[in-house]
């Protein structure tokens, strides 16, 4: 038995849940004595009853008798619905007798002088499937053909093609009857609607159509070009031969007026032929449409394009030409479209093009400074310093240009910028010899007007690093010396404190002259007090960041000190100078020590920056060679090791990278001649837009799915029992922003099951886009329904409901099965990512929800269950594996993941093994996860919670 969802339809419409079902005698009586509205609003109810599977038959001489002959235009609309979804055939399966009179009124309606009827009618012979009702009309529709209105010959060209492709006897000369008004036709659309005819009906007369007129395919309309990009491909794409034929049909559609247009040409042209010259053009069309678009989301689109050419080891070369063009696109305000353009150049950068690359990014970084007002000039200005410190490491040259460009940032008030910089002079002094000297005499410059507390930690930490000459130590003791003011800090800040008092409330006599009520003037004298401003503000840096509390940066300072004092005896054999050099030294701590205690800082000073501080006086008043060493050596061999690894692990990324962009051919392997292929056999004959199609509505199957019939028996829901009257299950298919529920449903009963609804309703941030339609289902009966859920955001989503049904001839209420609930699972949106170790800070910092998951695990080793845990959260790892490698008993690991809407999730893992309870004591400890918002940090540790309960096998 056919069900009502299997009926051909092509019109959906919304069922009001609210509406009571009228009676046939009430609708029949209605449609024969009710006027123009009363009969508009029964047979709304008719269509309504019918799509709810009721078939009415006796109300179908009424509605020809009394609803046909009406002229009016909504009524003419409705009838176009009811014809569609009515059925048309008896018991026997023949054509009722009633459609001839039905047939007949429809041949007037495409003769009728008003256009808006004719054209819909000729859309509603569309989607007509009986070739009995067609066939007297086929006249007046080829007579459509030649009125006057763009609107009817555009639908009867769509007419003639759907009856063509369904029952091309009725009309065997369609497609020279098409072309011959093709060569006629000045009407975009008309056209357009025309061509596509032609390409599926007979692509041979759509080729010669092209043929003539391929010198005035700028003049046509952008719908139609875009036909012709699709059919010079399908061409090409079936009979290589054709390229050369059509090549420059595109190449032509590459200056069309229309962005789309531009889009899908530069799209084909990039399949079709992989020529440095065709390559170039594509690239540069994309740059033009991504430089002029206003819309972010097309510039994301297409730089992705380009991105994807990139990844094309054939096209790199031809890319790295255009890298200056490809930078015009940093004038867009969006950070997200910066950031990738900027990635794109990077990897695009070659020793010819660098210095110009170079070049832009320094103006770039100018104008960021001239601009204060956009909220993300600062991360902007992050990124660029990022740029150049990679071009600088990738072409140590360009080093000694961008360096003092950069130093400039180092006094803004942006700290991200600022540390950004800190790190590229950190790395670049270490690798690049020669720059020493210049780096450090624009850092000692750029010194005293440094305004951020943790900069100047990190400066203070450089220059006491690689200040190894006298000179350059006594230069950055002067820097110290004028940063801190006088000394003793806390003796200097009581006598200023005690002489602001004595001079703050100086009286000065004022005189004032006021107007009496006579007229006269009087003097009035009086003494007033002005109280002087405070100079808080006027302290030097260093002395402020101690007097707000900040004591790390004095521990950061004493330990910058010992190592100046150390250098400095080796550098100067003079006892004298050495102790004098040393005893200022100690000064300093002391003072700082003592500030710190005193009271007069905003906060005091904590235990561990007193113990750092009393430490490095130590180290000074015992001056033993193995400290010595730690201080002066020790500390820039580990920076040393460290920026040697990350160098190390650059190198191995770069390197997998390379592996995967080379086309290895082993010497046995077949070569392939295209014209000798098989259209199955060679890989480049799948259809683009086929594939395109297939991802939109998402049965596209994944590549890396081995087995698909398994992987989608494991998304099978079971939703009720085997023993309930309706047995339903759901295949849950997740697309990007969308899941599709497949629910079959069976009749286990020996009734007629009239009304069967899935009613469905969605907890989370889950929203169903259309309610499904209502079916019959005979005895023993299954259909399937589909439903569309939309998702919004990363959250555990549970969809639940229930199906109700009346049995057939039963005076019973409605019968009602409670589904199970389906719970959507979240990794489908969570994929792997990486990000800095400043960055997860900041991140951390940032986010407010945070979830502790306690371990409660029977895995006993400390790497399986991390695998484990990173497996099933597709998170990863930012710790290097050297840090997780070895056997110490404990583990701590950041772990970082995105979802596809661009929402962060943060965790930190902290296990221990406790090995006195033997070998196989299970893994212990906590894992906090944080995320901006409240749903994805639960959601998260509820599937930490569920992969525990889970161990691998």
């Amino acid at each position: 038995m056919t069900t009502a969802a299997e009926q051909p339809c092509y019109t959906l419409i919304n069922i009001p849940s609210d509406a009571e079902p009228p009676t046939e005698l009430q609708l029949k009586t209605d449609l024969e004595k009710g006027d123009v509205r009363t009969k508009t609003e029964a047979l709304k109810k008719v269509i309504h009853m019918i799509l709810n599977g009721e078939k009415m038959p006796s109300l179908l001489m009424t509605i020809i008798r009394f609803v046909m002959p009406l002229q009016d235009h909504t009524i003419k609309k409705l009838l176009l619905i009811f014809w569609e979804i009515v059925p048309k055939t008896g018991p026997d399966g023949k054509m009722l007798h009633e459609f001839i009179l039905v047939c007949d009124a429809y041949r007037k309606d495409l003769q009728h002088p008003n256009e808006f009827i004719r054209g819909s009618t000729l859309r509603f012979l569309c989607k007509l499937k009986e070739s009995e009702l067609l066939e007297p009309l086929m006249p007046s529709i080829r007579t459509c053909l030649e009125h006057r209105h763009s609107y009817v010959r555009r639908n009867a060209v769509l007419a003639i093609f759907t009856i063509y492709k369904n029952f091309d006897s009725l009309i065997p000369d369609g497609p020279e009857l098409i072309h011959n008004f093709l060569e006629q036709e000045q009407d975009a659309s008309c056209k357009r609607n025309a061509f596509m005819m032609l390409i599926h009906a007979d692509q041979e007369r759509a080729l010669d159509y092209l043929s003539t007129c391929i010198d005035q395919l700028h003049t046509f309309g952008d719908i139609l070009q875009l036909v012709i990009v699709e059919l010079v491909y399908k061409v090409c794409h079936a009979n290589p031969n054709e390229r050369a034929r059509f090549i420059r049909c595109i190449y032509n559609l590459l200056n069309s007026s229309s962005p789309a247009v531009r889009y899908e040409a530069a799209g084909t042209l990039v399949t079709l032929s992989s020529a440095p010259t065709a390559i170039k053009a594509a690239a540069s069309c994309y740059i033009e449409l991504i430089v002029k678009e206003s819309d972010n989301n097309v510039k994301l689109i297409v730089l992705d394009r380009l991105i994807a050419l990139k990844d094309n080891p054939q096209h790199e070369r031809v890319l790295q030409d255009l890298v200056m063009d490809i930078l015009r696109v940093l004038s867009t305000p969006d950070l997200e479209v910066r950031k990738k353009t900027l990635n794109l150049a990077l990897d695009l950068v070659s020793s010819r093009n660098v210095e110009e690359l170079v070049l832009v990014l320094k103006k770039e970084v100018i104008k960021t400074n001239d601009i204060t007002e956009h909220e993300d000039t600062d991360k902007y200005r992050q990124l660029l310093v990022r740029t150049l410190h990679s071009c600088s490491i990738k072409f140590p040259d360009m080093a000694g240009a961008v360096i003092p460009v950069l130093m400039e940032f180092l006094s803004d008030q942006n700290e991200l910028a600022a540390a950004d910089v800190l790190v590229f002079v950190r790395e670049a002094i270490q690798r690049f010899e020669q720059l020493k000297h210049v780096i450090l005499e624009k850092l000692l410059e750029v010194f005293p007007s440094i305004k951020s507390v943790k900069i100047h930690r990190a400066a203070l930490w450089i220059l006491g690093e690689y200040c190894t000459t006298a000179e350059d130590i006594q230069a950055l003791m002067h820097e110290i010396r004028h940063s801190l003011g006088d000394i003793p800090i806390v003796e200097s800040e009581m006598k200023k404190a005690a002489g602001e008092i004595k001079d703050e409330d100086e009286f000065t006599p004022t005189q004032q002259k006021l107007l009496t009520a006579e007229g006269t003037y009087a003097t009035q004298s009086a003494l007033t007090s002005t109280v002087k401003k405070s100079s808080e503000e006027k302290r030097p840096p260093l002395r402020g960041f101690l007097m707000d509390g900040d004591f790390f940066v004095g521990a950061s300072l004493a330990t910058t000190l010992t190592k100046l004092a150390i250098r400095y005896g080796e550098l100067v054999h003079n006892d004298k100078k050495h102790n004098s050099f040393n005893a200022e030294c100690m000064l300093i701590m002391a003072t700082i020590i003592h500030l710190g205690k005193s009271g007069l800082a905003t906060k005091p000073i904590t235990d561990d920056d007193l113990d750092r501080i009393a430490l490095c006086l130590k180290v000074l008043s015992d001056r033993t060679p193995t400290v010595n060493d730690i201080f002066s050596r020790e500390c820039r061999h580990s920076l040393s090791t460290m920026l040697a690894a990350i160098h190390q692990e650059e190198k191995e990324n770069q390197k997998t990278v390379i592996e995967k962009k080379t086309v290895s051919v082993q010497p046995d392997d077949p070569i392939s001649f295209m014209q000798l292929v098989n259209k199955t056999e060679h890989g480049t004959t799948e259809d683009l837009f086929e594939l395109s199609l297939l991802q939109a509505v998402g049965t596209q199957q994944k590549k890396d799915a081995a087995d698909p019939q398994a992987s989608k028996l494991q998304k099978v829901n079971q939703l009720t029992g085997f023993s309930d009257p309706v047995y339903a299950e759901a295949y849950v298919h997740v697309n990007q922003y969308d899941i599709v529920l497949d629910v079959l449903i069976v009749n286990q009963t020996s009734d007629t099951l009239q009304s069967v609804t899935l009613e469905l309703a969605t907890l989370g941030d889950l929203k169903l886009v259309e309610k499904p339609s209502p079916i019959i289902l005979a005895p023993h009966d299954f259909a399937n329904i589909k439903a569309n859920v939309k998702v919004a955001s990363t959250e555990n989503g549970i969809i639940f409901g229930n199906i109700v049904y009346d049995v057939s001839g039963a005076a019973s209420d409605r019968n009602c099965v409670v589904l199970n609930d389906i719970h959507i699972d979240i990794m489908d949106y969570i994929v792997p990512a990486q990000c800095s170790d400043n960055e997860f800070r900041q991140m951390w910092a940032e986010f407010e929800w945070e979830n502790k998951v306690t371990v409660n695990t029977s895995i006993t080793d400390l790497g399986t269950y991390m695998g484990h845990l990173l497996k099933s959260t597709n998170m990863k790892s930012l710790t290097p594996e050297k840090a997780l490698s070895g056997e110490c008993g404990f583990m701590a690991a950041n772990l970082y993941a995105r979802s596809i809407f661009g929402e962060d999730v943060l965790a930190n893992l902290s296990i221990e093994k406790m090995i006195h309870l033997g070998e196989d004591a299970p893994v212990q400890g906590h894992i906090r996860i944080r995320a901006k918002s409240q749903g994805m940090a639960l959601s998260m540790g509820d599937k930490v919670n569920m992969c525990q309960k889970n161990p691998p096998k």
